[in-house]
């Protein structure tokens, strides 16, 4: 699994989520919410430290990451969030793996 994530999507997670000491993004599946890869899931994110991470990416100084334990929500997928210029919010999309 690869994480990508752009640089202004980056920003925009520094701003909305006021990273200043904390560095690192989680990306994890929560039950309800839409747009998500399995039906009654959604795309979670919280500001926290990694513990046992799967994959990660680094952009503009924060570090994206997935934990081990979440990695059958993105099982035969990659996860990619691109900034929707239109709805000035992330744009998030599960590509397949190669």
């Amino acid at each position: 699994m690869d994480i990508k994530v752009s640089e202004q999507v980056a920003k925009w997670y520094k701003e909305e989520l006021a990273l200043e000491n904390e560095k690192n993004v989680r990306f994890f599946p929560r039950y309800g919410g839409v747009g998500g890869r399995i039906a009654g899931f959604s795309l979670g994110i919280k500001a926290e430290a990694p513990k046992n991470e799967t994959a990660s990416t680094t952009v503009e100084g924060i570090h994206f990451f997935v934990e081990e334990s979440d990695d059958w929500y993105f099982e035969g997928a990659n996860l990619s969030v691109s900034y929707d210029e239109s709805k000035k919010e992330p744009k998030i999309e599960y590509p397949e793996t190669d």
